[in-house]
């Protein structure tokens, strides 16, 4: 199986805030491939990694939903934009520091979306669009309990 299909598979039954953290999985991959290129002097792959950077924390701009967590949605607006600019900084400058520290910054608000996966009331206040199939679909009560059941019966290996 390659590794795009393993992916998508992983990817298909994933709820909408594993789909967040999966962006900042990929934002922090192409950090690396940034931080990776300037070492190897390879300007087209580090533009291309930082584009798509960029273009993750665009979508995940432009997906925040004020009118639900103003405090939070401006806090991460702020945020995005920060990355955003230290991103570009780190690229013109050819800096494989900065993009280290965008990295652990990036990581650390990863970190907190892991927590809020936990919290079966988080999928809520998600946009539509971030919203798997079956959530979408279903009650907000309806979301609590099948995800109480699923982790109820999820066995480890």
């Amino acid at each position: 199986m390659s590794e795009t299909s393993y992916q998508q598979q992983a990817l298909a039954g994933a709820t909408g805030v594993q789909l967040i953290i999966a962006l900042y999985d990929g934002a922090i991959r192409f950090l690396y491939r940034a931080m990776q290129c300037v070492e190897e002097g390879d300007v087209r792959g580090r533009r291309i990694a930082v584009k798509k950077v960029l273009d993750i924390l665009m979508y995940l701009q432009a997906r925040l939903r004020p009118d639900r967590g103003a405090s939070v949605a401006a806090s991460l607006a702020d945020f995005y934009a920060t990355m955003f600019t230290m991103t570009l900084e780190a690229s013109h400058i050819e800096s494989a520091e900065q993009f280290q520290e965008v990295i652990g910054l990036v990581r650390n608000v990863r970190e907190a979306w892991v927590v809020v996966a936990r919290d079966p009331e988080a999928g809520k206040v998600l946009p539509r669009e971030l919203r798997t199939r079956e959530e979408k679909f279903v009650a907000p009560s309806e979301v609590v309990a099948a995800n109480s059941e699923v982790s109820a019966s999820r066995w480890l290996a």
